[in-house]
């Protein structure tokens, strides 16, 4: 059944249940009021720090942006993209665009003016959603995006070349618009992170968002007592179906403004939260901010807080070592995932395989698993190939992409570009993307292994480990190193605690610099390789 029964559920068995809180605690009021006294707030304005809304009226909204859409001549199939900041309004929103049968197209809140004209047109999108930040994005193209297109806007003082959510909606029935869905309609195109080239636009069907959704209560046995707080961008599929849990379960999620570790501690003490997502870095914020005493457990209720659980990029083992010496009883889970793969969990560790941790874990929920070599054959245990996965989780297509779809889908199977072995226990590690993986000498290099290396650490908070041009071995490794607030650090210091490596493993170069992540907590690689080329080798050898 496609995912807009679950909202329709929950509004028929909970309707004054709390479906949705936002918090915002960097604005200064912080009274607590519904969506129905306090509708929509201009950002210049002070807003309230917590909002929220009930599963009845969550489902009232999406109907009525549903009927609105319809109205203005949406139909199945047709694409409607969304870019706003985490609020009350982006899920209502979205579930609004699923009830018309349309294809809810979410778009990267860090997209700059011509990303949004590229995807937009990409996607073929006929109305784009928008928020109050990025007004002047949209205006930089606003009539190459006009054409053809609706603009809406979410928020006050509307832009003349757009049209107001609030007005639009204003007059519409808040009564289910009839439209029949099945499992094998379309329901989303979302857009690969960019972190290996620009975004290439992911289709999928209703089938999809439901097996995300089911996976995910299943994986985290997520209950009616079980608070979910979401951190990431909705646009993302990991915050998205994470969230979706909540939705399966009947159950309260907190959208959270903010992502430092007094916040995330202070959210999950006011709002009872029983199950969070994090990205590394930000529980390598909150145990820092532990260390050195900026933060202090016992400043916060957080006994109910069950699970932490973290996707989206490797985890250094080091990391969950530390985090189970401040919670014990915590359990944990990490998910793997790709957008290709409606988000994390077609593999997951399993919460009762901590004993495992370093490893992505074991097929998810409905999903299969193998490791193959560059001819697509199966290795044998213990050798590293490109993992595959298979379920009802895949793509569709790469959307007007034939060539990049036919690279990726095989007979069914997803390929997913990162390097994996699997242990004898039949746990599937993670080596490397595909891509970065490091020829040098004619050995294969994995940055993944030295990174867990290097945060191990006491005084590095992140590292990144890239191949850069060398004549004599094609490629060597540079290892970009953050160093901890309040701690410094020499390359000498770095070059002998890299003793612990190989030598073949060993930085050749060591740089010190923060490192660049994107939205989701993924380093920016491309971005590094940039920034460290040749051509800037070239330039400091010269200057040399």
């Amino acid at each position: 059944m496609p995912v807009t029964d679950f909202l329709v559920r929950n509004a028929k068995l909970y309707p004054d249940e709390v479906a949705l809180v936002e918090l915002n605690p960097e604005q200064a009021d912080n009274r607590r009021v519904t969506w129905k006294e306090y509708d929509l707030i201009e950002p210049t304005k002070q807003a309230p720090y917590r909002r929220e809304i009930t599963w009845s009226v969550f489902n009232e909204k999406a109907n009525r942006f549903a009927n609105m859409l319809l109205s203005r001549g949406i139909k199945k199939g047709d694409k409607v993209a969304i870019i706003m900041y985490n609020c009350l309004e982006w899920l209502p929103i979205y579930f609004g665009v699923l009830k018309t049968g349309a294809i809810a197209v979410p778009f990267n809140f860090r997209y700059d003016a011509n990303e949004i004209l590229y995807c937009a047109e990409l996607a073929e999108v006929q109305i784009i959603v928008f928020g109050f930040e990025f007004i002047g994005r949209i205006e930089q193209n606003a009539e190459r995006l006009s054409k053809g297109r609706l603009l809406i806007y979410v928020g006050d003082n509307c832009p003349a070349f757009a049209e107001s959510y609030r007005e639009l909606v204003a007059d519409c029935s808040s009564k289910a618009p009839g439209i029949t869905i099945t499992d094998d309609d379309y329901g989303a195109i979302y857009f690969s992170s960019g972190t290996t080239g620009f975004p290439k636009a992911i289709l999928h069907k209703h089938l999809s968002l439901t097996q995300a959704a089911e996976m995910e209560q299943k994986h985290h046995e997520t209950s009616r007592n079980d608070t979910f707080l979401c951190i990431p961008p909705l646009y993302h599929t990991g915050a998205k179906f994470h969230w979706m849990g909540s939705l399966v379960a009947g159950s309260k999620a907190v959208l959270l403004k903010g992502a430092k570790p007094d916040i995330i501690l202070s959210a999950v003490s006011s709002e009872r939260c029983t199950i969070v997502w994090l990205l590394v870095p930000w529980a390598q914020d909150i145990l820092d901010a532990l260390d050195s005493g900026a933060l202090k457990k016992e400043d916060y209720h957080l006994d109910q807080w069950r699970l932490m659980h973290i996707g989206a990029q490797p985890v250094p083992p080091s990391l969950i070592k530390r985090w189970k010496q401040y919670f014990p009883n915590h359990q944990y889970d990490t998910n793997y995932g790709l957008s290709e793969s409606t988000g994390p969990g077609c593999v997951h560790l399993g919460m009762e395989n901590i004993h495992k941790v370093g490893a992505i874990g074991v097929p998810g929920y409905r999903w299969q698993c193998k490791i193959v070599d560059e001819n697509g054959a199966e290795v044998k245990q213990g050798d590293v190939g490109e993992l595959c996965v298979k379920g009802p989780g895949v793509m569709t297509c790469y959307y007007n992409n034939p060539e990049a779809t036919a690279e990726t889908l095989k007979d069914g199977w997803l390929f997913t570009g990162d390097m994996a072995m699997q242990d004898p226990d039949g746990f599937y590690f993670l080596v490397d993307r595909k891509k970065d993986v490091i020829v040098s000498g004619g050995e294969n290099i994995y940055p993944v292994q030295i990174e867990d290396f290097l945060r191990t650490n006491e005084k590095i908070k992140d590292a990144a480990v890239i191949g850069l041009p060398d004549r004599r071995l094609g490629e060597k490794t540079a290892a970009i190193i953050e160093i901890k607030d309040g701690m410094t650090c020499t390359k000498e210091e770095i070059e002998e605690f890299c003793q612990g490596l190989p030598r073949y493993k060993r930085p050749k170069e060591i740089i010190f610099e923060s490192i660049p992540r994107n939205a989701t907590g993924k380093i920016e690689k491309p971005a590094l390789r940039k920034r460290y080329g040749a051509d800037n080798l070239v330039a400091k050898e010269n200057q040399g």
